[in-house]
Protein backbone atom coordinates (compact mmCIF):
# COMPACT_ATOMS: atom_id res chain seq x y z
CA UNK A 1 0.00 0.00 0.00
CA UNK A 2 1.03 3.51 -0.98
CA UNK A 3 2.10 5.84 1.99
CA UNK A 4 1.66 9.20 1.19
CA UNK A 5 2.84 11.84 3.84
CA UNK A 6 2.62 15.59 3.38
CA UNK A 7 4.99 18.38 4.89
CA UNK A 8 3.26 21.01 7.49
CA UNK A 9 3.63 24.19 6.54
CA UNK A 10 1.69 26.77 8.38
CA UNK A 11 3.81 29.30 9.58
CA UNK A 12 5.99 28.89 6.71
CA UNK A 13 5.52 29.13 2.98
CA UNK A 14 7.88 26.94 0.94
CA UNK A 15 9.84 28.04 -2.36
CA UNK A 16 11.20 25.88 -4.88
CA UNK A 17 13.04 26.30 -8.44
CA UNK A 18 10.95 25.25 -11.47
CA UNK A 19 11.80 21.39 -12.39
CA UNK A 20 12.58 20.37 -8.61
CA UNK A 21 10.57 17.90 -6.18
CA UNK A 22 8.85 19.25 -3.42
CA UNK A 23 6.75 17.12 -0.89
CA UNK A 24 3.06 17.53 -0.74
CA UNK A 25 1.59 20.00 1.79
CA UNK A 26 -0.80 19.05 4.56
CA UNK A 27 -2.01 21.32 7.43
CA UNK A 28 -1.57 20.08 11.07
CA UNK A 29 -4.26 17.22 11.06
CA UNK A 30 -2.72 15.37 8.36
CA UNK A 31 -5.37 16.60 5.80
CA UNK A 32 -3.76 17.22 2.60
CA UNK A 33 -3.78 21.20 0.76
CA UNK A 34 -4.91 21.09 -2.37
CA UNK A 35 -5.11 24.73 -4.31
CA UNK A 36 -8.13 25.24 -6.56
CA UNK A 37 -7.04 25.73 -10.80
CA UNK A 38 -7.95 29.32 -10.87
CA UNK A 39 -6.12 30.41 -7.69
CA UNK A 40 -2.96 28.61 -8.87
CA UNK A 41 -3.16 30.39 -12.48
CA UNK A 42 -3.68 33.58 -10.91
CA UNK A 43 -0.53 32.61 -8.45
CA UNK A 44 1.51 31.53 -11.73
CA UNK A 45 0.50 35.63 -13.06
CA UNK A 46 -1.57 33.71 -16.03
CA UNK A 47 -5.01 35.61 -15.50
CA UNK A 48 -5.25 38.67 -17.82
CA UNK A 49 -8.00 41.38 -18.02
CA UNK A 50 -9.71 42.94 -20.84
CA UNK A 51 -11.43 46.20 -19.54
CA UNK A 52 -13.95 48.84 -21.36
CA UNK A 53 -14.76 52.12 -19.38
CA UNK A 54 -12.49 53.85 -17.13
CA UNK A 55 -13.34 56.45 -14.33
CA UNK A 56 -16.77 58.25 -15.24
CA UNK A 57 -16.23 57.78 -18.71
CA UNK A 58 -17.97 54.45 -19.74
CA UNK A 59 -17.98 52.63 -23.54
CA UNK A 60 -21.38 53.15 -25.61
CA UNK A 61 -22.88 49.53 -27.36
CA UNK A 62 -24.07 49.78 -31.05
CA UNK A 63 -27.08 49.60 -31.82
CA UNK A 64 -28.51 46.51 -32.14
CA UNK A 65 -25.71 42.84 -32.53
CA UNK A 66 -24.06 43.19 -35.60
CA UNK A 67 -22.49 40.48 -37.77
CA UNK A 68 -19.05 40.83 -37.07
CA UNK A 69 -19.07 43.69 -34.57
CA UNK A 70 -18.46 43.52 -31.16
CA UNK A 71 -17.25 46.02 -28.40
CA UNK A 72 -14.50 44.32 -27.21
CA UNK A 73 -12.71 41.00 -27.59
CA UNK A 74 -9.56 38.93 -26.54
CA UNK A 75 -7.18 37.06 -29.19
CA UNK A 76 -5.19 33.69 -28.81
CA UNK A 77 -2.52 33.83 -31.36
CA UNK A 78 -1.19 30.22 -33.03
CA UNK A 79 0.55 28.37 -29.90
CA UNK A 80 -1.83 30.11 -26.98
CA UNK A 81 -4.72 29.29 -25.75
CA UNK A 82 -7.40 31.03 -23.80
CA UNK A 83 -9.76 30.23 -21.32
CA UNK A 84 -12.30 32.85 -20.03
CA UNK A 85 -12.36 32.95 -15.82
CA UNK A 86 -15.33 36.03 -15.37
CA UNK A 87 -17.58 38.52 -17.49
CA UNK A 88 -18.46 41.68 -15.42
CA UNK A 89 -20.63 44.49 -17.30
CA UNK A 90 -22.11 47.48 -15.11
CA UNK A 91 -24.99 48.72 -16.82
CA UNK A 92 -24.50 52.78 -16.23
CA UNK A 93 -26.99 54.48 -18.64
CA UNK A 94 -29.75 51.51 -19.81
CA UNK A 95 -30.43 54.19 -23.40
CA UNK A 96 -32.75 52.41 -26.36
CA UNK A 97 -34.54 49.84 -25.68
CA UNK A 98 -34.70 45.69 -26.37
CA UNK A 99 -30.80 45.01 -25.17
CA UNK A 100 -28.85 42.51 -26.09
CA UNK A 101 -25.48 41.03 -24.49
CA UNK A 102 -23.56 37.95 -25.72
CA UNK A 103 -20.10 36.52 -25.38
CA UNK A 104 -18.97 34.07 -28.07
CA UNK A 105 -15.85 32.64 -29.68
CA UNK A 106 -14.90 31.83 -33.84
CA UNK A 107 -11.63 30.50 -34.95
CA UNK A 108 -10.11 33.50 -36.35
CA UNK A 109 -8.40 36.32 -34.74
CA UNK A 110 -9.71 40.29 -34.60
CA UNK A 111 -8.62 42.25 -37.20
CA UNK A 112 -10.09 45.83 -36.48
CA UNK A 113 -10.78 48.42 -32.92
CA UNK A 114 -8.13 49.73 -30.71
CA UNK A 115 -5.77 47.70 -29.47
CA UNK A 116 -5.81 47.07 -25.65
CA UNK A 117 -3.12 45.49 -23.89
CA UNK A 118 -4.25 42.98 -20.81
CA UNK A 119 -3.91 43.76 -17.83
CA UNK A 120 -2.13 41.04 -15.16
CA UNK A 121 -3.93 40.38 -12.39
CA UNK A 122 -1.03 39.49 -10.47
CA UNK A 123 0.68 42.86 -10.17
CA UNK A 124 4.18 42.95 -11.29
CA UNK A 125 3.53 39.32 -13.27
CA UNK A 126 4.81 38.64 -16.74
CA UNK A 127 3.41 40.96 -19.94
CA UNK A 128 0.59 39.39 -21.73
CA UNK A 129 0.83 37.54 -25.49
CA UNK A 130 -2.62 36.88 -25.86
CA UNK A 131 -4.04 40.59 -27.37
CA UNK A 132 -7.02 42.32 -27.22
CA UNK A 133 -9.20 45.16 -29.08
CA UNK A 134 -11.84 47.83 -26.94
CA UNK A 135 -14.12 49.63 -28.87
CA UNK A 136 -17.32 51.51 -28.84
CA UNK A 137 -20.71 50.87 -30.43
CA UNK A 138 -19.75 47.76 -32.60
CA UNK A 139 -16.16 48.90 -33.50
CA UNK A 140 -13.91 45.37 -33.11
CA UNK A 141 -14.14 43.71 -36.02
CA UNK A 142 -14.76 39.74 -35.73
CA UNK A 143 -15.00 37.43 -38.57
CA UNK A 144 -18.31 36.75 -39.56
CA UNK A 145 -20.85 34.50 -37.07
CA UNK A 146 -21.77 31.07 -39.05
CA UNK A 147 -23.62 28.52 -37.32
CA UNK A 148 -21.07 25.94 -37.93
CA UNK A 149 -17.83 28.02 -36.92
CA UNK A 150 -19.37 30.35 -34.60
CA UNK A 151 -19.72 29.26 -30.56
CA UNK A 152 -21.96 31.37 -27.85
CA UNK A 153 -20.90 30.79 -24.41
CA UNK A 154 -23.27 33.73 -22.78
CA UNK A 155 -26.15 35.54 -23.83
CA UNK A 156 -28.78 37.93 -22.27
CA UNK A 157 -31.57 39.63 -23.71
CA UNK A 158 -34.87 42.42 -22.23
CA UNK A 159 -37.06 41.57 -24.98
CA UNK A 160 -39.30 44.82 -23.44
CA UNK A 161 -39.75 47.79 -24.99
CA UNK A 162 -39.26 50.29 -22.27
CA UNK A 163 -35.78 49.59 -21.13
CA UNK A 164 -36.34 52.06 -17.97
CA UNK A 165 -36.08 50.00 -15.01
CA UNK A 166 -36.50 47.04 -16.45
CA UNK A 167 -32.73 46.32 -17.07
CA UNK A 168 -30.32 44.56 -14.67
CA UNK A 169 -27.94 47.39 -13.86
CA UNK A 170 -25.29 44.13 -13.10
CA UNK A 171 -24.74 41.58 -15.76
CA UNK A 172 -21.90 38.72 -14.77
CA UNK A 173 -20.84 35.19 -16.52
CA UNK A 174 -18.62 32.99 -14.90
CA UNK A 175 -18.97 29.70 -16.50
CA UNK A 176 -19.02 26.53 -14.73
CA UNK A 177 -17.47 24.40 -17.50
CA UNK A 178 -15.24 27.61 -19.37
CA UNK A 179 -14.08 26.44 -22.72
CA UNK A 180 -10.72 26.13 -23.78
CA UNK A 181 -10.25 28.61 -26.87
CA UNK A 182 -7.01 27.43 -28.98
CA UNK A 183 -5.66 29.85 -31.19
CA UNK A 184 -5.91 31.27 -33.83
CA UNK A 185 -9.25 31.88 -32.28
CA UNK A 186 -11.10 34.93 -30.80
CA UNK A 187 -13.42 35.47 -27.48
CA UNK A 188 -15.57 38.29 -28.26
CA UNK A 189 -18.47 40.22 -26.31
CA UNK A 190 -21.45 42.20 -27.89
CA UNK A 191 -23.49 44.70 -26.07
CA UNK A 192 -26.17 46.46 -28.00
CA UNK A 193 -29.90 48.13 -28.36
CA UNK A 194 -32.30 49.07 -30.49
CA UNK A 195 -32.29 52.96 -31.49
CA UNK A 196 -29.23 53.62 -28.93
CA UNK A 197 -26.53 51.94 -27.56
CA UNK A 198 -26.19 51.49 -23.85
CA UNK A 199 -23.02 53.09 -21.80
CA UNK A 200 -21.75 50.50 -19.52
CA UNK A 201 -18.13 49.23 -17.52
CA UNK A 202 -17.28 45.85 -18.29
CA UNK A 203 -14.24 43.70 -17.58
CA UNK A 204 -13.46 40.29 -19.63
CA UNK A 205 -10.47 37.82 -17.21
CA UNK A 206 -9.04 35.19 -19.16
CA UNK A 207 -6.39 32.86 -18.48
CA UNK A 208 -3.58 32.58 -20.97
CA UNK A 209 -1.62 29.06 -21.40
CA UNK A 210 1.17 27.82 -24.31
CA UNK A 211 -1.19 25.36 -25.96
CA UNK A 212 0.75 22.70 -25.33
CA UNK A 213 0.21 22.57 -21.94
CA UNK A 214 -3.31 21.83 -23.02
CA UNK A 215 -3.78 19.92 -25.88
Amino acid sequence: MADIRGFVGQNTVGAAADGSQVGLKSNRRGELVVMDFYTQMALEGRVFQVKAGTVTTPLVGDVVITNSAAEMCADATTGLTLIPVQFNASVRLATGTLHEYAIKSAAAVSTLGTAFVPLNLKIGGIAPRITARVDAAGAVTVTAELATTTTRHWSHSNPIAAAAGSEPAVLEWIPTAPPTITGPACLYVQIAATGTGPSYYASLDVIELPTEAVA
